[in-house]
């Protein structure tokens, strides 16, 4: 999906990974992070979102939950993590990583409620009455105050099978007013999701339906008399974007994959930011006229389709590469016409590596020709010992 982009713009990566490969660095099924390119990435948002006055809370979910990468974005003035479900916000806690919203998009387990809460989110986003009483009671025990995001889901929203949950924009009004009563939560904010998604035939990042909820939302909370609440807009958040979250009266949104510049907008356009990971895979065997590499990092909604494979950037051939079928197992990754037997693979598709069974590479000194591996991770935030 993104592998001409990445090496139009990033073929510096292209080439650290091709040697990393042939130096014995990198087994199989490894996705490379270029530490370099997503701070220059990093960068560039911020500088916009300082300029909109929009919050940013980064999202690592898609490149492995790295906490080399969240306590570098923290040091460029990132307030924080979203943690798309409770492991996730236990993996930053344990890294020092602070949260600024957890609970969104899988709410907070009971087992987990108090050390996550003792942690000191900025923001808690809830789906449920249920929820919010467990949280006042975690507050309780942790002697603070949780603010909460109210996550606001109509019937008229947009939703995605297996994220279904949230409150009627109809119900706020009883629901503010029994949040009053609590003494350890209060009402910080409202939230939907998805609020901006990438229009192919527009070739732009636009609003969604949920937009519609989140303004019936907004205007039956400052009814309520909620003065400067967090209206949080997440979804496609990147440089692009970060404006039309202003003009929703947003005041955060989320970069994920704007932080890798691996959105749909990179791939269709010119944007600011540079395409900033690579998969790394290598030929396993041959058979009938194709030949198969090593998978193990196939996203279901990748578009995976081409495969460049070779030693290095001048001398590598640009195929076609086709993942399995979605109910089988990703053992092998099936290419185009034949190749040697342990020749490096490289690709470049949309993932959510905390979904996959890879390791990470986080490479820094890319782009000044100083290539270093920082440290190989699990898929999910765990740094590994040692490359087997």
């Amino acid at each position: 999906m993104f592998l001409e982009k990445l090496i139009e713009r990033n073929p510096k990566l292209i080439e650290c990974a091709f040697k990393l490969h042939q130096e014995g660095k990198l087994l199989p099924d490894t996705y490379v992070l270029d530490l370099d390119s997503i701070l220059y990435n990093a960068r560039e948002m911020k500088k916009e979102a300082d300029r909109c006055g929009i919050d940013l809370y980064f999202m690592l979910k898609q490149i492995g939950r790295n906490p080399i990468i969240g306590k570098e974005l923290m040091k460029l003035g990132f307030r924080g993590a979203v943690a798309v479900d409770y492991k996730e916000a236990l993996c930053y806690i344990d890294n020092g990583i602070h949260l600024s919203n957890v609970g969104h998009l899988v709410q907070i387990p009971k087992a987990a409620m108090d050390k996550i809460v003792a942690s000191k989110p900025d923001y808690v986003t809830v789906y449920s009455y249920e929820k919010i009483l467990e949280i006042d009671e975690a507050a309780g025990r942790c002697n603070t105050v949780q603010k909460l995001l109210i996550r606001i889901s109509d019937p008229d929203s947009q939703l995605y099978s297996g994220q279904i949950g949230g409150f009627h924009s109809d119900e706020l009004k009883e629901l503010f007013g029994r949040i009053d009563e609590l003494e350890n939560v209060r009402v910080g904010g409202l939230t939907v999701f998805p609020a901006l998604l990438y229009s192919e035939a527009e070739n732009r990042i636009l609003p969604t339906a949920n937009i519609k909820a989140m303004e019936r939302a907004r205007k039956i909370a400052e009814e309520h008399g909620y003065q400067d609440l967090n209206i949080n807009l997440p979804s496609a958040t990147c440089t692009a974007s970060i404006p039309l979250i202003s003009e929703l009266h947003g005041i955060s949104g989320e970069p994920g994959h704007g932080l890798t510049g691996t959105t749909p907008l990179h791939k269709h356009s010119e944007q600011i930011e540079v395409p900033a990971y690579v998969y790394v895979s290598e030929v396993s065997h041959g058979f009938d006229g194709k030949s198969y590499c090593y998978g193990g990092g196939h996203y279901r909604r990748g578009h995976m389709e081409n495969a460049l494979i070779g030693k290095d950037l001048n001398n590598a051939i640009l195929t076609k590469v086709v993942a399995p079928d979605d109910d089988s197992i990703d053992y092998h990754f099936e290419i185009e016409d034949l190749f040697p037997v342990g020749e490096c693979v490289l690709m470049a598709f949309r993932t959510q590596i905390f979904t996959v069974r890879s390791q990470v590479a986080v490479v820094s000194g890319i782009q000044s020709g100083n290539p270093e591996v920082l440290g190989l991770y699990s898929p999910l935030g765990e740094r590994l010992e040692r490359n087997w």
